[in-house]
């Protein structure tokens, strides 16, 4: 399982000390997951981010717990499940079981109940996170965040890959970094949607100490080199 972030200090702001990287198997060849997964853990992925839709949540519908029960015998890695769904609750003891590592849950389809939510993540004995989608004002989420240990902002609209990344999430990605810093709160600060070189080093620079991405990462020839083009 994935540890906690170390975050240090400077005289000028408080920045993680370091990022990892979580290829979202969304942009993967699905009809070689198993291999895809093993590809990405030997070029050096720190977690394997995988996308659950409801085609309710978001306008698409992708895996399960069979697959993904199916695809955790491919890696040590831990499995980052974020569950674009509805009613979440419904299934956290399925995607628990399946292999999940952390539950992310958003705030979107929770709200008062993420407190709940968090608890019963945590009783399964899975690590519970809180994504938040480009429209949703920091506001709404921050009485909740101290529950999580992965705090997801969405830098694209949920439901497909090859989006771009908004910009306009940078000032939500600066404020959660700094209520975690102002907090003491080691939660992994994680950015998904849009994520290539260029938007990887926005993101780092805003205080993110995780990068899921997509098609940089399976659109690329070489995993490896894709993966340290994220953190260079």
């Amino acid at each position: 399982m994935a540890g906690d972030i170390t975050i240090l200090r400077s005289p000028q702001e408080r920045r993680p000390a370091a990022v990892r990287v979580a290829p979202s198997i969304l942009s993967a060849d699905f009809s070689r997951l198993g291999a895809e997964i093993r590809a990405v853990t030997k070029a050096g992925a720190d977690l394997i981010h995988v996308d659950v839709m409801d085609a309710h949540f978001v306008p698409n519908l992708t895996i399960g717990p069979p697959v993904i029960r199916k695809i955790r015998q491919s890696t040590r890695l831990p499995f980052d499940v974020h569950l674009m769904m509805t009613h979440p609750l419904s299934y956290l003891e399925a995607f628990a079981k399946a292999g999940a590592d952390y539950l992310t849950v958003h705030v979107e389809a929770c709200g008062s109940r993420l407190p709940a939510a968090a608890r019963a993540i945590r009783a399964l004995g899975v690590r519970p996170g809180v994504a938040v989608n480009p429209e949703t004002p920091f506001a709404r989420v921050e009485p909740y965040l101290h529950h999580f240990d992965l705090v997801l902002l969405m830098t694209v609209h949920p439901g497909f890959g090859g989006q771009k990344f908004m910009r306009s999430v940078l000032p939500k990605i600066r404020r959660a970094r700094q209520w975690l810093d102002r907090n003491h709160h080691p939660a992994i600060l994680s950015v998904d949607g849009g994520i290539d070189e260029k938007t990887a080093c926005l993101a780092r620079r805003a205080g993110v100490t995780l990068l899921v991405a997509g098609n940089s990462v399976f659109g690329n020839s070489n995993y490896g080199r894709a993966i340290r083009s994220l953190l260079a």
